[in-house]
């Protein structure tokens, strides 16, 4: 396994339980898997688009947070729901012609909102089975849990059968899957679209229940009592390459206005900063090269990377495919 995201650390999880003998590599950079508090959210961005294996991912996803919380494993997390207000009804109608019939959801005003909302909203599409976890232990656990060997360093060449480390050392196997992300797409030479994000840590929850257009509010746990919130999102002009360059400040005036938009954001502070790079364009199956791959998962890696991960490790142990 090349890469140790989410989308590595899930392949080395079910591997596990299919019964292979999983090495993950993990240059350890740069993970956009390392962010505070993802959202299970089916319903994305202000287009309301819901991805095929949407809502199915999202019930896999809490079904290994519940199995990893059982077995000891300290992931901080809220299946608490998710709110997603609209500012008109054009926007609604667009929302409501892509929810698929397999997914809870109901339309509230915003006066019934059940937390409040900075005025202009015209309604909210609650989805009860959303929330969020805490990525960095979300994937710090699905890795332990696998019982990989991790062998640290970067991968410069691999093929269906080896990959070669920077020092020279090469690892064998029966089966090689890249999951490089953003830093691990560009230093591969792939052509790709990244996009840049950062996310606010504040001292505390703005909302009970992540809240969602534009950029979202969310509970988190990054504080060393375990609580605090979030205010994040993804927005930096796409790039061909990996970026990890300092936020604009002109983007962190933007970020703000998001907020407030969203919540009075009067009650917190801001007490630090996180920010990361997602890989654009799903690539997920068997290379003509003879290697796997599963990455491009953007900002869906804690929804869909297990569902993901659960298919190709079925298809490299020769079961058939279950996903288009």
């Amino acid at each position: 396994m090349i890469g140790a995201g989410v989308a590595g650390a899930s392949m080395a999880y079910f591997l596990t339980l299919a019964g292979a003998r999983v090495t993950v590599l993990d240059a350890g950079l740069h993970a956009a898997s390392t962010v505070p508090a993802a959202l299970l959210n089916p319903v994305r961005g202000q287009s309301g688009a819901v991805d095929a294996g949407a809502v199915a991912g999202m019930a896999l996803t809490w079904d290994v947070v519940k199995t990893l919380t059982e077995a000891g494993y300290h992931v901080p997390h809220g299946k608490t729901g998710v709110l997603r207000p609209v500012p008109d009804a054009r926007t609604r109608a667009r929302f409501e012609q892509r929810l698929p019939a397999d997914l809870a959801h109901h339309w509230l005003t915003p006066s019934d909102s059940p937390v409040p909302l900075s005025p202009g909203w015209d309604a909210v599409l609650h989805l009860p089975e959303g929330g969020w976890l805490d990525g960095a232990a979300f994937t710090r656990a699905l890795l332990a849990a696998s019982g990989a060997r991790v062998v640290r360093g970067r991968a410069m060449r691999w093929d269906a059968a080896a990959a070669e480390l920077e020092d020279g050392t090469r690892l064998e196997a029966k089966a090689v899957v890249w999951c490089g992300g953003s830093v691990g797409g560009s230093w591969a030479g792939h052509a790709a679209t990244h996009r840049a994000g950062t996310m606010l840590l504040l001292s505390g929850p703005v909302s009970s229940l992540p809240l969602s257009f534009g950029a979202y509010l969310s509970p988190a746990a990054h504080s060393p009592e375990g609580g605090g919130g979030v205010l994040g999102a993804t927005f930096e002009r796409p790039s061909p390459v990996w970026n990890a360059g300092p936020l604009p400040l002109g983007s962190l005036d933007w970020l703000l206005k998001k907020g407030e938009t969203l919540a009075d954001l009067s009650g917190v502070q801001v007490t630090g900063r996180w920010s990361g790079s997602r890989l654009s364009g799903l690539r997920a199956g068997q290379t003509p090269q003879g290697w796997w791959q599963l990455t491009g998962l953007s900002s869906k890696g804690f929804l869909l990377g297990p569902l993901w991960a659960r298919e190709l490790a079925g298809q490299i142990q020769g079961r058939p495919s279950a996903l288009g």
